[in-house]
């Protein structure tokens, strides 16, 4: 019998040395797999959880994130580096106005729809990650809805159609 004290890999039988190799790589993926993910978990930490609401594009269903504090408007979708097909992030400004909206430290491609204060689509520009270029209302609006790059075009969404379920968002102080 092998002196387990030690737990010396030598010291034990073929089989137990197979098995207690076996937990060794396990253990040291599981480490390598935290160490990679950490990055995206302390991007996650930096952003507030925000309330959500449920909006409709049509027949199309979007749960939105709503951002509506200085602070979440200025952090907005920065860093993450996903975003599901039905997700996006409704930005509420305290007025209306050309808002304008641009990428820095965003990682992902996205499409914004500045919304009147109806939630009636004024206009879609498509966005690139990592650009410090602006996009703006064509006209004074209230909200700029973001999605993934295309997502608006991909479902025959452009000026003039209306987003339903904004009147279930409050508006900032």
């Amino acid at each position: 019998m092998p002196d387990l004290r030690c737990w010396c890999p030598a010291q034990l039988d073929g089989d137990r040395h197979q098995n207690v190799h076996g937990v060794y790589v396990m253990s040291l993926r599981a480490l390598v797999l935290l160490l990679l993910l950490q990055p995206l978990q302390w991007s996650r930490a930096q952003q507030p959880q925000l309330p959500m609401v449920e909006l409709f594009a049509g027949m199309h269903r979007i749960e939105a994130e709503v951002a509506a504090s200085p602070e979440s408007r200025a952090i907005g979708l920065m860093q993450r580096g996903f975003l599901a097909p039905q997700r996006g992030m409704l930005f509420v400004f305290p007025e209306i106005t050309k808002h304008c909206m641009w990428m820095r430290n965003t990682l992902l491609p996205l499409s914004v729809a500045f919304l009147d204060e109806k939630g009636v689509v004024i206009n879609v520009e498509d966005m690139q990650p990592k650009s410090d270029d602006n996009h703006c209302a064509s006209r004074p609006a209230r909200y700029a809805l973001e999605m993934n790059l295309g997502w608006f075009r991909s479902r025959g969404f452009s000026a003039g159609l209306a987003i339903n379920g904004i009147e279930k968002v409050g508006l900032p102080r």
